[in-house]
Formats: C-alpha cells, sequence, structure tokens
C-alpha cells in the first residue's frame, strides 16, 4: 500500500472521528440540552468532520491530478540541450520510458539518460509523496482543532453545512458542464484539422471509406478515401434492426406487467427481463457470432441463398434483444406513475381496459416513452462489440441485412487503436466521426423534445 493510500485511509478514520467528535462537544457546551443549541448536535458534528476532511482530501485530489505533470516538469529542468531542443512527441516518448523506469515497469527504450532521469523522477515523487502527505494530515489537525474550537450554543452549524453542500452540488454541475464543454470543443477543434485536409463534402458523401494512407508517395491510395456514408449507412440499419425488435417487445411487455400482470407475475417476470441489462455487451457478441450468425445462415441456405455468418441481422437482432430491458424498465415505471385517478374515470365512462391504455394512459405516459425510445436508439448507435463480432468490419454502402456491415463506433475504435499519429487524416477521422454522431444525436433529442411538445396530453 502506497504512503497516499495509507494517507487518504486516516484521513477517513480521522473525519469519522472528527464527526463524533463534534457532536460531542456541542451536547458538552450545551449541557446535554440541544434546545440550547441553534442547530442539533449532528449538524455540528457535520461541521467538524468537513473542516478535518474537506481541504485535506482537496489537498489529496489536486496532488494525484497535477503531481505527475509538475514532477515532470522539475524533473526536465536537468535534461541536456540535445534533449531538451528535440521535437514535443521525442520528449514526451523519452520522459514516458523514464516514468517506466522509475516506477518499475518495462520501458520501450533504456539508456543511460533514461536510467538518471529516472533515479531524479523517482527522488522527486519521494519527496513530494511525503511532503504533500504530512501536510495533509497537519491540514486535517488544524481543521479538527478549529471545527471543535468553534462549537457553541450560538453556532450556525446547519447554515454552514448547508452552505457547503450548496457548494458542491454547484461544482458537481459546473465539472459536468465543463467536462461536456471540453468534449464538444475537442471534437470540434481536432475535426477541423481534419476538414482542413479532406474535404468536408467528400466526407459526409462520399461513397468509398478506406482511410489508408499509404507508406510510400508512390504507393496506391496515397490520400485514403474517406467517404463516410457507409458507415452511416450501416450504423442506421442496425440500429433500425436493433429497435424495430426492442421497442414493441419493450413496450409490450412494459404495458402487460404495468397493465394485467399480477403481483406475483411481476415479481418473476420484472427480474427476469432486467437480467438482460446486466449481461456483457461480449457475452451478447459471442452469443451472436456463435449461435444467431450461423441460425441466419443455416435458414438461408435452406432457402437456396447463401449468407455470410457476420451480417446486419445477426449483430441488429441481438442488439435488440440487449436494449429490451432499456425501453420495458423505463417504459413501466413511467406507465405506473400515470395517476390512478385517469384509469378510474375512464372506467366510469364505459371504456374497456385495452381502450383505457391506448386512450388515456398511452398519451398520458408519451413523455416518458420517448424518452425512453430515445435512450434506446443511444444505446444502439453507440454499441461496438456486438457489431465488431456479429456484423464485421467491412465499410459496405448496403440496405441488405444479410450482408456485412461496419458502424461509426467501431471505425472511431479501430483508428485510435494502437499508436496513432494524430497529425494523419486517418487518425483525425475518428474525431470527425465522433463529431457527426453528436450531431446526429443531439438532433433526435430535439426532435423528440418536439413531438413531446405537440402531442403530450396534459392533465390538471
Amino acid at each position: 500500500m502506497s504512503v497516499s493510500h495509507i494517507v487518504a485511509l486516516i484521513l477517513l478514520v480521522a473525519t469519522a472521528a472528527a464527526y463524533y467528535r463534534g457532536r460531542e462537544r456541542a451536547m458538552t457546551v450545551a449541557g446535554g440540552a440541544p434546545s440550547r443549541l441553534h442547530s442539533m448536535p449532528s449538524y455540528s458534528g457535520y461541521y467538524v468532520a468537513i473542516l478535518t476532511g474537506l481541504p485535506a482530501f482537496a489537498l489529496l485530489m489536486l496532488y494525484a491530478v497535477f503531481g505527475t505533470p509538475l514532477i515532470d516538469m522539475a524533473a526536465m529542468q536537468s535534461l541536456p540541450a540535445n534533449v531538451a531542443s528535440a521535437p514535443p512527441e521525442q520528449i514526451e516518448l523519452f520522459m514516458r520510458d523514464a516514468r517506466a523506469l522509475a516506477f518499475g515497469e518495462q520501458p520501450s527504450r533504456t539508456s543511460a539518460l533514461h536510467m538518471d532521469m529516472a533515479d531524479r523522477i523517482a527522488g522527486l515523487t519521494r519527496i513530494a509523496t511525503w511532503v504533500v502527505a504530512l501536510l495533509t494530515l497537519a491540514i486535517a489537525g488544524a481543521g479538527l482543532y478549529l471545527g471543535q474550537s468553534q462549537v457553541s450554543t450560538t453556532l450556525r452549524a446547519r447554515n454552514r453545512v448547508e452552505t457547503v453542500v450548496k457548494g458542491v452540488l454547484l461544482l458537481s454541475s459546473v465539472i459536468a458542464i465543463l467536462t461536456t464543454l471540453g468534449i464538444v470543443l475537442s471534437l470540434l477543434f481536432e475535426s477541423l484539422r481534419f476538414f482542413s485536409a479532406v474535404s468536408p463534402i467528400e466526407f459526409l458523401f462520399g461513397l468509398q471509406w478506406s482511410p489508408q494512407i499509404a507508406l510510400r508517395e508512390d504507393q496506391v491510395g496515397q490520400s485514403g478515401a474517406f467517404g463516410a456514408i457507409p458507415l452511416f449507412a450501416g450504423t442506421f440499419l442496425i440500429t433500425a434492426i436493433a429497435m424495430t425488435v426492442a421497442v414493441p417487445i419493450g413496450l409490450y411487455a412494459a404495458i402487460y406487467l404495468s397493465e394485467y400482470a399480477t403481483r406475483t407475475q411481476r415479481k418473476v417476470f420484472k427480474p427476469l427481463l432486467e437480467i438482460l441489462a446486466g449481461i456483457p455487451t461480449v457475452v451478447y457478441g459471442f452469443f451472436a457470432l456463435l449461435t444467431v450468425g450461423p441460425f441466419i445462415r443455416a435458414i438461408c441456405e435452406a432457402a437456396g441463398f447463401g449468407v455470410p455468418t457476420q451480417s446486419a441481422l445477426a449483430a441488429g437482432l441481438v442488439m435488440g434483444i440487449m436494449i429490451i430491458p432499456f425501453v420495458s424498465s423505463l417504459s413501466d415505471d413511467v406507465i405506473n406513475a400515470v395517476p390512478q385517478s385517469l384509469r378510474d374515470g375512464a372506467y366510469a365512462m364505459g371504456a374497456t381496459k385495452s381502450e383505457t391504455i391506448r386512450q388515456v394512459v398511452f398519451p398520458a405516459a408519451l413523455p416518458g416513452i420517448v424518452g425512453a425510445v430515445l435512450l434506446a436508439v443511444s444505446r444502439a448507435i453507440g454499441e461496438t462489440m456486438i457489431v465488431v463480432m456479429a456484423a464485421g468490419q467491412a465499410a459496405k454502402l448496403t440496405g441488405n441485412p444479410f450482408e456485412s456491415v461496419t458502424t461509426i463506433t467501431v471505425q472511431i475504435v479501430t483508428l485510435l487503436t494502437g499508436d496513432q499519429e494524430f497529425d494523419s487524416p486517418k487518425t483525425l477521422a475518428a474525431f470527425a466521426l465522433g463529431l457527426v454522431l453528436f450531431i446526429v444525436t443531439l438532433c433526435l433529442n430535439v426532435i423528440a423534445l418536439r413531438v413531446v411538445q405537440k402531442y403530450r396530453e396534459k392533465y390538471d
């Protein structure tokens, strides 16, 4: 166990002890009568625990995020001039090998200079770790002393604790927003670099996808072919097949579970249905490759025509089975949330059960059902493992579900696998594909929102 782990464990224990110490201190100053306190004794405990643990843990997190870059910057001050003037990629590779040597990993290259840098990195890391550890414990001790010294009958502990909680919630929201913004900007900037080398018209409307850059200037296909239409077609074909399977079955299952099934049947069928969501996608991929694909091929051969084992139909069918729980569970929850008074009113007007479901329950639950379907569509578009194993990686422009196709996500993984140069259009194409996928998903959400706003029924 490393020093940082030991310090974190000590901080956890100290924070728990600070809570009990603060609560006991509040009871002591109140003379055993909590009514004399401004806030409940537990809030005093939370206040002392926050002062003890929050700043210390914040320091540990900052060290975990920025410690390695700062240590590398300090270590690089001793680099020889010929190495320090090298391109940034070579310096990064050199430092990566030195870090691997410093922490007992296997580097790609080893030299005397690598060994010297590894020793320097290891020494600086030890010093920084111990300094941060001692400083963290000192901050925790100071927080414990300050917190319990402030506990009194007039301490507004509840207000301060709630202020800290609101700050944490606000910080979490800001981090989520900045993360999303960072993802979008990184996709946008890298995509612009790609479009500076490849025409957007060729990318969006080209019919051939072969992003293989030649190794020699006289080699055929030096610039590659970046027409993404075959990828879009394969993605939407497999997604359409999957949704054709998942939406009706999932929605009908939700209606049965919420409106027709008894409590005993619901307790049995709902967990069994939700088990499908917990199966790893690689298992679905094996099932599609070894069972569904050969089964479809055998049926087609019996009908007099041959098809490959890997096909869009096999991937779409298995993906649809995987997505059924997403549709059924969310739709079931939404349907159950419809007020029973609406059903009772429909029955009082003479409507049958099926008429009530179609004309009352379903319109009231439409926004949630559309959200469930959208989640299922996003899940289908983003699936990779099933497509790789069941549909292959052939970029074909076809609407035939019996042929092998590929999707956008599969090609993104393929392009970014292994050591890649991010100045190459071949690698930058992955960011352009990601940007298009983001825009498509955003458009689907906007369309669904408009549909819900237009067709939803509001009840007083």
